[in-house]
C-alpha cells in the first residue's frame, strides 16, 4: 500500500455481493475500490468519513430495497476507501509521503480515468464529502452532481484544529483506544442514538465499534491530519454549477458549516435537508430520511425506481416512496409526504434541476 507509481495499475480480487474489490495503485499511493454493479451503467462514487470504509458508512443506505431499486438499478457504484482504510489493510510505511487533500482528490481522479469514467454522480460522507467537494472543483466537467452528507467546507476552527490534534497524538500513542472510540462516536451519532432503547448499544453503533477496532490506526491519523490541514473552499462552492444535494443531522458537529455551505451555493443548485435528532452519519442513523430527497433529485437527471422491484413494505416496517415519477413538486420533500413518523426531516431549499 505504500508504494508510490507513475502509472496506474491495479489488482482484482473478487469478493461477496456480487462485486469485486479493486487496489488501484495510483501516482499517490494505492487506493482500494469496491465496484458493485454493471459498469455499463453510469457511475456513482462514494468516499466515506474519517476512520470508515465503505462497507459500514454507505451499508444502512445501500441495503435497503427502497434505496437499492434507485441506485443499483441506475448505477454502478465505485466505492472508494481513503487510503490505508479498507478491511484488512497493512499499515502504510510511515516513510510514505503523506498526502493532502489536494492529493486526495487527485486520487479520485486517477481512479475515474483507470475505470475510464468520463461523468460521475458523487457521494460522501464528512471528510469523504470534503475531498469529492474539492474534486468536483477541480474538475467540474466530470461530476454531474453532488450529494453530501454532514459536508465541512471551511478551514478547521482552532477548535476543531486543536481536538483533531488531540486526536492525533491518541492514534499515535495509543491506537485505537477507547476515549478515542468514544469521540468518533460522538463525532458520527447523535447523543440519543448512542445511548440506546434502554441504555442498550444498537447493533449499529456496536458494529461501529468493530469497524474502529479492526482500523489501522497510523492510516486513520495520517487521513485525519490531511483533513486537519484542509483550506477554505468557500470562494470556489460560489462558481461551482454542479447540482448539489445536502443531508446534515441537526446533532451533527457539522451542522452550523453544513448551513453555510448550502446558503453559499444557493437554492439554485444546492437542496438542504435537516434531519432532526440524528448525527452526522445520516446514512447509518437515518438512512430512510434520504430516499426520497434522493429520489427526487437524481429524477432531475433522467433516474427513476425500477419497476416492480421489491418493495420493503412487503420485507420490513420501512415506508415505500410516494413519488410520482411524472413530477417533482416542493411538497414531496416535506415531512408530511414521506410517511416517516420516527423523525422529521425539513428543506431549506427546492432544487431546480
Amino acid at each position: 500500500m505504500g508504494e508510490s507509481s507513475d502509472s496506474v495499475s491495479i489488482d482484482i480480487d473478487m469478493v461477496p455481493l456480487g462485486g469485486k474489490e479493486c487496489v488501484v495503485k495510483t501516482s499517490r499511493g494505492s487506493v482500494s475500490v469496491f465496484v458493485c454493479g454493471d459498469q455499463e451503467k453510469p457511475a456513482l462514487i462514494t468516499y466515506p468519513d474519517v476512520a470508515l470504509n465503505y462497507s459500514f458508512c454507505f451499508q444502512g443506505l445501500f441495503f435497503g430495497p427502497d434505496a437499492a431499486s434507485l441506485l443499483l438499478h441506475n448505477f454502478c457504484i465505485y466505492h472508494i476507501d481513503a487510503s490505508g482504510h479498507e478491511l484488512g489493510a497493512d499499515e502504510i510505511y510511515s516513510d510514505f509521503p503523506l498526502l493532502n487533500v489536494d492529493d486526495l482528490a487527485e486520487q479520485v481522479a486517477e481512479v475515474l480515468d483507470f475505470f475510464g469514467l468520463e461523468k460521475v454522480l458523487c457521494l460522501g460522507v464528512t471528510a469523504g464529502a470534503y475531498i469529492l467537494t474539492l474534486f468536483a472543483m477541480k474538475y467540474q466537467e466530470r461530476v454531474l452532481g453532488l450529494i453530501l452528507v454532514s459536508p465541512i467546507c471551511k478551514a478547521p476552527s482552532w477548535t476543531e484544529w486543536l481536538y483533531n490534534k488531540v486526536l492525533m497524538n491518541l492514534l499515535y500513542f495509543y491506537g485505537m483506544c477507547g476515549v478515542l472510540k468514544e469521540c468518533l462516536l460522538q463525532r458520527y451519532f447523535s447523543k440519543e442514538f448512542r445511548s440506546g432503547e434502554h441504555g442498550a448499544e444498537s447493533d449499529i453503533i456496536q458494529a461501529c465499534r468493530r469497524v474502529l477496532d479492526q482500523g489501522q490506526s497510523l492510516n486513520v491519523m495520517h487521513f485525519l491530519q490531511a483533513i486537519n490541514e484542509r483550506h477554505d473552499l468557500t470562494k470556489g462552492l460560489k462558481e461551482l454549477q454542479c447540482k448539489t444535494l445536502i443531508f446534515v443531522g441537526e446533532s451533527s458537529p457539522f451542522h452550523t458549516e453544513s448551513l453555510h455551505m448550502s446558503a453559499t451555493m444557493g437554492s439554485k443548485n444546492c437542496g438542504l435537508v435537516e434531519v432532526q435528532a440524528c448525527g452526522s452519519l445520516v446514512t447509518e442513523e437515518y438512512p430512510l430520511a434520504m430516499l426520497i430527497p434522493i429520489e427526487s433529485f437524481l429524477m432531475g437527471f433522467g433516474y427513476c425506481k425500477q419497476p416492480n422491484f421489491p418493495s420493503s413494505s412487503s420485507n420490513g416496517p420501512y415506508p415505500t416512496s410516494p413519488l410520482n415519477h411524472s413530477c417533482i413538486a416542493p411538497e414531496l420533500l416535506s415531512p408530511e409526504s414521506l410517511g416517516i413518523k420516527l423523525k422529521p426531516i425539513k428543506t431549506r431549499a427546492d432544487i431546480n434541476i
